[in-house]
């Protein structure tokens, strides 16, 4: 299994596209078309953890998240590991490697937004702000010091 930064310049771009498109969360669409407008600039990346034939799962790296005008940056973003792969704790590799990734490029403080109970605690992250997301339902702030 290999874990990777791709930008819009990478082979893997279009698969990911692909990946997330088809991927049976929701927010996969979403990602799919931030990629399609490649909305991601100077240092934002996608994360992919891939063996040799199948993209496994992907994470984003980005100056912000769904929730407007917040003035927390950096974010980990559209953390998602295929069904058949859940279990082999991927998602705490992409979010290690995310911060590893975050933490070169300057940053001492990483936050994630999500709704979910007892997932990032466990990596570390303590919930430090609540939101009202666009879709109308309460999200929580979370963020984890770089060490």
């Amino acid at each position: 299994m290999e874990l990777k930064l791709i930008t819009s310049e990478s082979a893997e771009w279009n698969e990911v596209i692909e990946f997330a498109e088809g991927c049976s969360w929701g927010a996969g669409k979403t990602l799919a078309d931030k990629m399609r407008q490649n909305d991601f600039k100077d240092w934002e990346r996608v994360i992919i953890a891939k063996n040799q034939e199948n993209i496994l799962g992907y994470c984003t790296a980005a100056k912000t998240d769904c929730i407007p005008d917040l003035l927390y940056t950096p974010y980990i973003g559209f953390v998602f590991v295929s069904e058949e792969f859940r279990g082999n704790r991927l998602s705490q590799k992409l979010i290690l490697f995310a911060m590893s990734y975050l933490k070169k490029t300057g940053f001492d403080k990483v936050y994630i937004v999500s709704d979910h109970i007892n997932l990032y605690e466990k990596y570390g992250f303590e919930v430090i702000d609540e939101r009202l997301a666009p879709w109308g339902e309460i999200e929580k702030i979370y963020m984890r010091e770089l060490r």
